[in-house]
């Protein structure tokens, strides 16, 4: 297949590489070594101090990179003998000079050390990043020891992770936990939070639903309460009738008058003043 290296030998799986591009030397170089060792191939590439390597191994090898290299960078490197001399001159194309190599070095430090989770971010986006990083450092022959990435992981998460990082911290040994490790339990944890907020926020869709059905309930009673009181006041002045026949003075406690049509107190003041006109012819 054009583009891709598939090795098979019987019984095996095939595997494949990508082809060689300006900016993908640091997945290339991965996927390439993972294959050599494979097939017990690295040795030519990384050969044992004072140790000689099999002309069929260094040829194969040097076949398999060949493979996975556009055609001006083969060029250049098909003047080298060895795989080792092969591999370390696609290094330097890439990777520049020892100069260039510890600048980036020192810039990827720095990167690392600015990397911070963001709120709304997953475990596996965040974890993703500094597993880039790290792979980044082992492309330029450096590497990042486990307990760096670890403890860079665990102070770079937001606040909502603080009870696992205070159990991972105090009952684990940090110096021997894998970063993997590390990131399986922040995942579950994550997992755990998400499955905790769907169901608060199931229970407040619930809560909003039955208070939004009792208000419009309530709100139906009331404008039939009010409607009803409109409707009848609106007869009694449409008509000019009024049944009073229910009604009762506050005044007298008689029925079938308001208060003030009440005469209890007029035809008390006409009792009087009658009395107090035939008091003189009495006399």
């Amino acid at each position: 297949m054009e583009g891709t290296l598939a090795i098979r030998e019987q019984g095996n799986v095939p595997l494949q590489c990508p082809k060689l591009t300006e900016s993908n030397y640091t997945s290339w170089s991965i996927m390439v070594e993972t294959v050599l060792k494979a097939y017990g191939l690295w040795e030519a590439v990384d050969p044992v101090i004072g140790g000689k390597v099999e002309a069929r191994k260094n040829h194969t090898t040097k076949g398999i990179i060949f493979q996975n290299l556009p055609e001006d960078i083969l060029l250049q490197v098909a003047k080298h003998n060895d795989a080792k001399d092969v591999w370390e001159a696609i290094k330097t194309r890439y990777l520049g000079a020892n100069r260039v190599q510890k600048a980036r070095l020192q810039t990827l430090r720095s990167e690392l050390e600015m990397l911070k989770m963001k709120e709304n971010e997953t475990m596996n986006d965040f974890s993703s990043k500094i597993s880039a990083i790290v792979a980044k450092f082992k492309s330029l022959g450096s590497n990042l020891e486990d307990e760096v990435v670890v403890r860079k992981l665990l102070n770079s998460a937001p606040e909502k992770y603080l009870p696992i990082i205070a159990s991972i911290e105090q009952y684990s040994d940090l110096e021997k936990m894998s970063f993997d490790e590390v990131v399986g339990r922040l995942k579950a944890y994550e997992e755990r939070l998400k499955s905790h907020d769907e169901e608060g926020e199931e229970q407040g869709k619930l809560l909003f639903a039955r208070g939004e059905h009792d208000g419009k309930q309530g709100g139906r009673g009331r404008g039939r309460g009010r409607g009803f009181g409109r409707g009848e006041r609106g007869r009694g002045r449409g008509t000019g009738q009024v049944d009073k026949s229910g009604l009762r003075c506050y005044d007298c406690g008689s029925f079938g008058h308001f208060a003030r049509e009440c005469t209890k107190w007029k035809d008390k003041d006409n009792e009087a003043h009658l009395i107090e006109e035939d008091e003189p012819a009495l006399l």
